[in-house]
């Protein structure tokens, strides 16, 4: 449908996972309602918690989906088919802890990379080629590719600055792709935040 954007924060959702690492796409999706002034509504046709906003002529979609992380896909979906979506107006942002914390990184398309939501995604849609950005998240050295407890734990409090710089810079990175396109979105946001953390405080 044109002029239609769907922007999909992936997390899981009750009380007990929010504020946690793996939900830091759902923490997106949240700060860009609040600066678009954009009110939440479950609609359990989507699976989803859903956000609308009209912005410079584009209807604009949040979409926080109910389904818990790995099976992300199903609410995506069902909303990109509902609205004949082409993949190009599709954003979806997860958390990545092969990226540092302080990095983000928005590209076109690409593989899962082990993210069980992507897999979803990925899955549900039937291509790898729709827009995601991934907003860094680090791992510590020790915990190998078992990262379960990390992800669902929540951010400790010398990283709370970081955090908000990058939730701060991610949101202008999606205006910037609603309103220039990837590529300007790409060259001018990706890469580390400014704010980093006190030595020895991760």
């Amino acid at each position: 449908m044109e002029n239609v954007y769907l922007i999909a924060g992936l997390g899981n959702p009750g009380r007990q996972y929010a504020g946690t690492r793996h939900n830091i796409g759902f923490m997106l999706v949240v700060q860009l309602a609040e600066r678009w002034r954009a009110g939440w509504k479950v609609e359990s046709r989507f699976s989803s918690r859903l956000a609308r906003v009209e912005r410079d002529g584009k209807r604009i979609i949040l979409c926080q989906p109910q389904t818990f992380m790995n099976a992300s896909g199903q609410a995506v979906a069902a909303l990109r088919g509902f609205y004949r979506l082409p993949a190009a107006q599709l954003l979806v942002a997860v958390d990545d802890a092969d990226l540092p914390l302080g990095a983000i990184r928005l590209r076109a398309e690409g593989s899962s990379g082990g993210h069980h939501g992507l897999e979803s995604v990925e899955e549900q849609l039937g291509t790898r080629a729709y827009p995601r950005l991934r907003l860094g998240i680090g791992r510590r050295e020790d915990d190998g590719r078992q990262i379960s407890n990390y992800v669902l734990g929540r951010f400790a409090g010398a990283e709370r600055p970081v955090v908000d710089e990058v939730l701060s810079r991610a949101g202008r990175q999606v205006e910037c792709w609603l309103d220039a396109g990837m590529k300007q979105a790409m060259n001018e946001f990706n890469g580390a935040a400014p704010a980093t953390l006190a030595k020895g405080k991760l």
